[in-house]
């Protein structure tokens, strides 16, 4: 046994005796010191960290003995600065002395309790107030992060408990509403670790309550921290939180993520929305389209897709809500099918094909219809006038912003499907899809490019199909514009 490395741990368990004998204000800066040096030795020696962790005597029962004394502060109160002093040390030397050594890591494995304690005291809204209580909190995640990872049977252990503690314990949760970005980073890592390679974790996190209060609250924080400037650590922690909700994609988690963020009475949750922007960005930024992807959006949309827009009758409050969530929702659909068709994979496409409404209309198709009617067409500023009605829409119908983008996206998603597809072409045709189309071929400011999809959709809906080539050439215009642009209706046109 080496005589210098015994002496070290004989140092650190006579410092801590020491020190917690006398518990005093002014054995705090030698505790700290000495802390603070054999720390700095562990992070630059992976071999002192492993001598230091098993020789004797034994430095664990000492440590153990440090955290509990700091959860039984006596004075326990983020704004003592002696006690933000020791923690930082403590948590210091135990973040370096278990970093990538098991056996460290379960020995070290028991002050979780005792450093829960101290986060949740850390973690409160008194604390938050407190911007010198930052670091203290930050170092306790970040040692709670080290304990536990590369150790499977410890991250199940820590997660499975972190994820059913009573709502006012439930440390993931407050620490997440840190106002302090490195520590909300330091979480966030700690959080993606747990979850890697895991599909029990990744399970228990969308499926369980607390699993969803969690995501709620990170989806929250994910917003929050969007516009956060590049390079900074709220950025850092934004890539975080978006990196772990594209862990549960890549499982096929979305869809049981998805229904735990549900509101009973309501179409479309805010969280919801939130996941679908999440879910879109991760689709858009893809190159290939495992199967995993597939779960991820299919029993998420046909229920959306099918109820939401059922009877347009006057603007609903909850409208622009629903059309937001059906903009991300096509958006994602079209790049699965692109992705499924470029790669020559399974033809995903044919799944939201075979989609059908409660009446068996095509529910794109069936929206497209509904919003032909609902929606005016925007033409330079103005809502073109219905001769159906013989009057444009109210003013706080066509300027709703959670319209736009919505016919656009659905004809694009009509023209993707029916790509090559003869059932599908003729399906269109028979549900009196063409039309509806033919129709969206004009410049509409809500929906930039509309025309250029349609026309693209139109163009697929008759290759190769004589039926719907026949179909176009039979209808004629029915009616002209004037030198006064006063619409006439064409004497034995064709209305459709």
């Amino acid at each position: 046994m080496d005589s210098g490395q015994y002496s070290l741990n004989v140092r650190f368990c006579e410092i801590c005796a020491g020190f917690l004998s006398k518990s005093g204000k002014e054995s705090v800066p030698s505790l700290t010191r000495a802390l603070d040096t054999i720390a700095s030795d562990l992070a630059r020696d992976g071999d002192l960290r492993i001598r230091v962790g098993s020789e004797n005597p034994s430095i664990w029962p000492s440590l153990q003995q440090l955290w509990n004394f700091l959860a039984d502060y006596p004075s326990a109160d983020a704004d003592v600065a002696e006690l933000r002093t020791l923690v930082i040390s403590v948590a210091r030397f135990t973040r370096n002395i278990v970093a990538g050594v098991a056996v460290n890591q379960q020995n070290a494995f028991g002050v979780e309790p005792a450093l829960r304690r101290v986060l949740h005291l850390y973690s409160s809204w008194s604390a938050f107030q407190v911007t010198d209580s930052f670091p203290a909190t930050r170092m306790a995640v970040q040692a709670l992060s080290n304990i536990v990872t590369t150790s499977e049977d410890l991250t199940s252990r820590l997660w499975n408990t972190y994820l059913t503690l009573p709502e006012e314990q439930a440390i993931l949760i407050r620490l997440l509403g840190s106002p302090d970005h490195k520590t909300v980073l330091s979480l966030l890592v700690l959080m993606v670790n747990c979850i890697h390679d895991s599909a029990e974790r990744c399970s228990l996190l969308t499926k369980s309550r607390g699993g969803a209060r969690i995501c709620i609250t990170l989806l929250d924080r994910v917003v929050l921290l969007y516009d956060a400037e590049e390079s900074t650590d709220g950025a850092k922690a934004f890539d975080y939180g978006y990196h772990l909700f594209a862990h549960l994609f890549d499982g096929g988690f979305a869809p049981d993520l998805y229904n735990s963020l549900s509101v009973e009475g309501e179409v479309i949750a805010q969280h919801q929305t939130t996941l679908l922007k999440l879910l879109d960005s991760y689709l858009q930024s893809s190159q290939t389209c495992p199967s995993a992807i597939t779960r991820a959006i299919n029993p998420t949309n046909s229920e959306l897709m099918d109820g939401s827009i059922e009877h347009l009758q006057e603007l609903d409050l909850l409208l622009p809500k629903a059309c937001e969530a059906l903009v991300l929702t096509t958006q994602c659909i079209v790049k699965i099918s692109l992705l499924s068709e470029d790669k020559r994979t399974v033809d995903i496409r044919a799944i939201f094909r075979d989609a059908s409404s409660t009446d068996g209309q095509g529910t794109a198709e069936k929206l497209l219809r509904l919003l032909d009617v609902f929606l005016p067409r925007i033409y330079f500023g103005k809502a073109v006038i219905d001769p159906a009605v013989g009057r444009s829409m109210p003013s706080s119908v066509a300027g709703s912003n959670g319209f736009s983008y919505l016919k656009r996206d659905l004809v694009r998603l009509v023209g993707v499907l029916c790509h090559r597809d003869k059932t599908f072409q003729d399906h269109i045709r028979v549900c009196g899809g063409i039309p509806v189309i033919m129709n969206m071929c004009v410049v509409d400011e809500r929906n930039p490019y509309l025309r250029e999809h349609a026309i693209l959709a139109l163009r697929n809906l008759l290759d190769g199909n004589k039926e719907n080539q026949d179909e176009v050439n039979s209808i004629q215009p029915s009616g002209y514009w004037d030198e006064a642009g006063i619409l006439h209706e064409k004497v034995g046109a064709t209305l459709r």
